[in-house]
């Protein structure tokens, strides 16, 4: 079994991969999202691993539109518990480093710790584990990564200070993608759906109070205009809900009465 992640050996991405597929997964590397998304659409791999949203940061939106663009499913959800770690050379301290790299999420969730460091310049790079793997090979002094223990462990870096991430109860869910609807072996009480809505005045508070009439508690809404229809807009939303059958009157609703509804995946509440 294949599985595709953004990231190296080290990332989150590799560790949510692991966790969720097994030790025998054969996982395979990509540099962004949408060569991802790409291998999944073009069945180089069975799955795909792509965080979705963290619990400081928010929604990953991009990610979104690589589903709908892909044609992909979304089979599962799975929530880590992130750690971020400054992780340096043997022998370096934190007055030795004049430059921190990683993610741009990973920096963003960990702003708080870095105001005592005024002089560090902080510097977006395209993942965790692959500044911890640079530093690490090209012996690079002076400039720390962000990433966590295990890429420590694997690269051989000293860990300058543990959870730097500025809120301690730090999450991001990733969602587990396929390139075809699966039938589940179970009753789902979780959907991610984009729904588009007709241009007309009221649109979304008339849309969101029939979801709440059918049991719809929504954990997550979007919006993106519709570049081919200039002044509407799609939505991106994560929905709960305890009944399936109200769930699914709901969406004959919203098809019929204000747009049209695209289920990206059915699945159970992770979290």
């Amino acid at each position: 079994m294949k599985i595709a992640i953004q990231g190296i050996p080290g990332s989150f991405h590799h560790q949510v991969a692991l966790d969720y597929f097994g030790q025998e997964a054969e996982i395979v590397g990509y540099r962004i999202f949408e060569e991802v998304a790409k291998s999944v659409a073009n069945q180089e791999v069975q799955y795909g691993v792509m965080a979705i949203e963290n619990s400081i940061a928010g929604a990953i939106l991009p990610n979104y539109d690589l589903i709908d663009r892909n044609g992909l499913s979304i089979k599962d959800e799975y929530y880590l518990p992130i750690s971020h770690n400054l992780l340096a050379l043997p022998g370096q301290s934190i007055q030795d480093i004049k430059e921190v790299k990683s993610h741009p999420m990973a920096i963003l969730q960990c702003k708080g710790f870095f105001e005592q460091y005024p002089g560090i310049q902080l510097t977006d790079d395209v993942d965790t584990a692959s500044v911890a793997k640079r530093i690490s090979e090209e012996n690079l002094l002076g400039t720390a990564a962000i990433a966590s223990k295990t890429a420590a462990s694997i690269y051989k870096l000293t860990t300058l200070k543990e959870d730097i991430q500025t809120i301690r109860d730090n999450f991001t869910r990733f969602i587990v993608l396929q390139k075809f609807t699966t039938e589940p072996d179970f009753i789902p009480n979780k959907a991610s759906l984009k729904i588009t809505v007709k241009n007309e005045k009221g649109v979304l508070a008339k849309l969101l109070t029939l979801m709440s009439d059918f049991g719809l508690d929504l954990s997550k809404i979007q919006s993106i205009p519709v570049i081919e229809k200039p002044w509407e807009y799609a939505f991106f939303i994560d929905t709960q809900f305890e009944d399936y059958t109200a769930y699914r009157k709901a969406i004959a609703a919203i098809d019929k009465g204000f747009g049209s509804v695209k289920i990206f995946g059915e699945y159970l509440n992770r979290k």
